[in-house]
């Protein structure tokens, strides 16, 4: 190989690396948790009025009940910090280009040490049947609700960073009893969403290599423990990955996947924004679209994920700190971080201050900021290709565009990604956080995307 060809070869190794950490969602935090098993002996946990949760007598020994519960001193510990934040100067800018705003984060904060209640977040999780499992040595924390429809579709869901199972609280109630939102009952499904391994409360890896494939892998072994001979896959951020990967590994059973934010980038529009290139002039209007939300993202939006992929162990003061972790996880990408901050000037849509402080005090209160973090790590020193580049799925994929996500996949970039592309469809609103910001959309695009698989 001549030397010119090698640099070429890095260069484009460069880029690569650089879009496979592109992906996330918009929170992370620092402290430690305690679990609370519920009666190891029993086999039937109570979840809600509607779900019963039955585990299969031969894995009593291998599914074990969990249920949250921090000590108060750690939720007033909390308090103490977010009130002995020492704040930096206003920024020199009437807008968010230099980041997050002092005013965001003050109102952030005064609202997160006097009027929020993560008791409540709590209590919600724990009208829910969840559980951990060790699979490769790892614990891996899930929520696993029933349908009531014995002929529903089990599908697995999994979020991204700095997302957490937070984000598809909302789309539990719609998928597994749609009728009672409006649905079919033959739209039904049965719903696991499992915690990252280093996430929420799934056990903190101890050494590397846990990357998507591998996760992906842990997932496929987790929906046979949990006796699913048919089932199908969801995700979007890091979610995608392994959803992905999970297409492309096809274990057993596995029919189908959705995605809300696919890999469908071809190589010559990847290498042309790698060497910042300008657009290729045969762009469809809808392609130029793309080009110019990747073009934005790439230079700049991705300063987070270049320091967790480099070096998240550096990132002390995001456990340190609530408000320091806060403000890493808002600013994730321009658009969320736009509308998580009108939040805290009290123009909502979509999202609540209580769903933003939700996922960022679950990730304070289990101390996974850098543990979240090392997933960047893993995935750019155990390289598996671009975030966005096409990686050869063969299995049926199901595809949603949200308008505010990182960038708007074409139906033409879509349908050459994915050869047995069953469903596409373009949304007119939502973002990077879909099943989060508007779970009623992303409820009906998932039954729409599986009709034909069932």
């Amino acid at each position: 190989m001549s030397q010119e060809k090698a640099q070429l070869n890095r260069r484009i190794f460069r880029a690569a690396t650089l879009v496979a950490i592109a992906a996330s969602p918009v929170f992370v935090a620092a402290s430690s948790y305690a679990q609370t098993s519920i009666n190891k002996e029993s086999t039937m946990v109570q979840a809600d009025p509607l779900h019963v949760y039955a585990v299969p007598q031969a894995a009593t020994a291998e599914i074990r009940p969990f249920q949250v519960n921090f000590p108060e001193e750690q939720i007033a510990d909390l308090r103490r910090r977010i009130a002995a934040t020492q704040w930096p100067e206003r920024e020199t800018v009437n807008d968010a280009t230099q980041g997050v705003q002092l005013v965001t984060m003050q109102e952030l904060a005064r609202y997160w040490a006097t009027d929020y209640d993560w008791r409540k977040c709590e209590a919600r999780l724990n009208a829910l049947p969840q559980f951990v499992t060790t699979i490769d040595g790892l614990d891996i924390h899930f929520i696993h609700v029933r349908s009531k429809n014995k002929n529903a579709l089990p599908i697995i869901i999994t979020h991204g960073w700095p997302g957490s199972i937070i984000e598809q609280l909302k789309v539990i109630g719609p998928l597994t009893d749609p009728v009672a939102y409006g649905g079919k009952t033959e739209d039904s499904f049965d719903v696991v969403i499992p915690s990252l391994p280093g996430y929420g409360f799934s056990g903190k890896p101890k050494s590397p290599g846990w990357n998507p494939p591998r996760i992906a892998r842990a997932w496929a072994t987790l929906m046979q423990r949990l006796g699913y001979t048919r089932y199908v896959a969801q995700g979007g951020d890091w979610g995608d990955a392994v959803t992905e990967f999970m297409a492309v590994q096809e274990p057993p059973g596995l029919l189908g996947i959705h995605t809300n934010m696919p890999a469908t980038v071809p190589a010559n529009i990847s290498k042309a924004l790698a060497f910042q290139q300008a657009p290729p002039a045969d762009l469809t209007p809808e392609e130029r679209h793309a080009w110019d939300q990747l073009d934005f993202f790439f230079k700049n939006g991705l300063g987070y994920a270049i320091e967790m992929n480099n070096r998240p162990q550096t990132l002390y003061g995001i456990v340190d700190s609530p408000i320091g972790l806060a403000a890493w996880m808002i600013d994730h990408d321009a658009r969320s971080e736009e509308l998580i901050a009108r939040v805290f000037d009290g123009k909502m849509e979509g999202l609540t201050r209580d769903d933003v402080l939700d996922n960022i005090t679950l990730y304070w209160l289990t101390n996974t900021a850098i543990s979240s973090a090392q997933l960047y790590w893993d995935n750019a020193h155990h390289p598996n290709g671009g975030f966005f580049d096409p990686r050869g799925i063969k299995i049926p994929v199901a595809v949603s565009v949200f308008p505010d996500e990182l960038y708007s996949a074409p139906r033409k970039w879509a349908e050459s990604a994915y050869p047995k592309l069953i469903y596409y469809n373009r949304l007119s609103k939502g973002g990077h956080f879909a099943a989060w910001e508007q779970p009623e959309l992303f409820s009906e695009e998932i039954r729409a995307s599986f009709r034909s698989l069932r």
